[in-house]
């Protein structure tokens, strides 16, 4: 395969060509309360080829890999078409390496009926209560190999294992209805998933509990993220404005997000990167065969990077982060987030309460939006703080704001670092992406959170 590869990108007079090659299968399973709603089993190959000429892009996918000399030089016509004045594509050494999946319990190797006992047994749980109307539960594990080849001279075969659980309890009174949920992933261990009949069942029975919980009154408050929660509010609120591509095309997030200028005090730092490991979102090469990396966005307050692609790197002038990534091989790459965190500090989750003469403590994640630097999360559930101890369970509230006020107003972050590896990151039509994100607890001052 490795001279066909090379054989096919000789010779097209092009400042950069790749192609991808991909073989992928995944297992699915969806249950709608008492019913199986879908199970399926898909596997799929195919590949692109992304060609670069004085600045301008070409790109081809196909489901063939037959002809691929024709492939690329239809790429590389795209690309002088959309050509520009000049190209702007960041420099790195060429990579030859084959990088195999470490999996400890690899779900693509279980057969259907195991994973499917499983998940027949936490429905059962979710149901069993009094209160609850109905379950929603969703199950995704895949096994992928990408093959990366460019005119470069790098030559990548990389296996990826991902997997992805969903659990939802939905209770509901009359019209009141209030709803919790489980999510849960790994960088393909399907023991992370077992063995949770106890939190399934006290998710559960917190949905019914929620239908009792009183409103919070809408104010200004202390409030105390939980490590999800946090993890959300890193990634949601602050990952996305430091995506290059973003910030590139937009002059006023570019005034913005300035490197040198301080955003929080010096004891908060954020991360990104794939380098580290064993979490959904680490690999050892990105999408352009980059080696991984792990780049402090903010450190000791200060923004010090954004994540990037080669081709963002190159028009800002920074380096590759290696955090180009694409969804499969209907796309190209672009820049994506892959683990992002607060690193934790050391003030305990006991001395952070005891502090706080009335406030809100805000725990896992329930939905939100973005736009630009402005926020809205819902907290999966929340608790009154009063004179440093957790007090009544409250409906889910909302917490809004400016990031940058935000980041600024946290005042102290907690020992207890939590990574959160359910869910994926959207971007574009490319959704959704395995990504990890997480935090320790942290404590922000004059919060709004929304109520009656």
């Amino acid at each position: 395969m490795r001279d066909q590869l090379v054989e096919a990108l000789k010779g097209h007079g092009a400042d950069y060509v790749e192609i991808r090659l991909e073989q992928a299968k995944a297992t699915s399973l969806i249950y709608r309360g008492k019913r199986l709603e879908e199970v399926a089993r898909t596997a799929r190959s195919g590949g692109n080829v992304r060609a670069l000429v004085k600045g301008g892009w070409g790109f081809v996918s196909f489901n063939d890999i037959n002809g691929l000399r024709g492939k690329v030089k239809m790429a590389v016509e795209q690309a002088r078409f959309a050509r520009q004045e000049r190209g702007q594509f960041a420099s790195v050494a060429p990579v030859v390496d084959t990088v195999k999946a470490n999996v400890k319990k690899d779900p693509t190797l279980l057969p259907l009926t195991v994973k499917k006992q499983l998940l027949d047994e936490y429905n059962n749980i979710i149901l069993s209560p009094p209160g609850i109307q109905t379950s929603n539960i969703s199950y995704q594990d895949s096994r992928k190999k990408v093959i990366l080849a460019s005119s470069e001279g790098s030559y990548i075969e990389q296996e990826k294992v991902d997997l992805n659980l969903r659990l939802v309890a939905v209770a509901r009174d009359g019209s009141n209805v209030q709803q919790r949920s489980l999510s849960l992933g790994s960088n393909g261990d399907f023991s992370v998933i077992e063995n949770l009949h106890g939190k399934v069942a006290e998710m559960a029975r917190q949905a019914v509990r929620l239908l009792s919980a009183q409103q919070l009154k809408g104010d200004e408050y202390t409030v105390i993220l939980d490590p999800v929660l946090a993890g959300v509010f890193a990634h949601e609120a602050f990952g996305h404005l430091s995506e290059a591509d973003f910030v590139y095309e937009n002059k006023q997030l570019r005034e913005i997000m300035v490197l040198g200028r301080r955003f929080g005090s010096k004891h908060l730092n954020i991360v990104d990167g794939a380098a580290v490991p064993g979490l959904r979102g680490s690999y050892k090469y990105d999408d352009e065969g980059v080696p991984a990396t792990r780049t402090y966005l903010i450190q000791e307050g200060v923004l010090e990077a954004r994540l990037h692609s080669r081709e963002t790197a190159a028009k800002m002038g920074e380096k590759p982060t290696a955090n180009a990534r694409a969804l499969n091989y209907f796309f190209p790459p672009v820049v994506r987030m892959t683990n992002t965190f607060i690193e934790p500090g050391s003030v305990s989750f006991e001395d952070m309460l005891a502090e706080v003469k009335e406030g809100v403590y805000a725990r896992e994640w329930y939905g939100g939006t973005t736009s630009l630097e402005m926020f809205t999360f819902s907290a999966g559930e929340t608790y009154m703080i009063r004179d440093g101890k957790l007090a009544e369970l409250l409906r889910p509230a909302v917490l809004t704001g400016n990031v940058f006020a935000t980041l600024n107003n946290i005042d102290a972050i907690g020992n207890d670092l939590r990574m959160n590896e359910g869910g994926g990151c959207g971007k574009g039509e490319q959704v959704p992406l395995p990504v990890s994100n997480g935090s320790p607890h942290i404590r922000i001052r004059h919060c709004l959170v929304g109520g009656k």
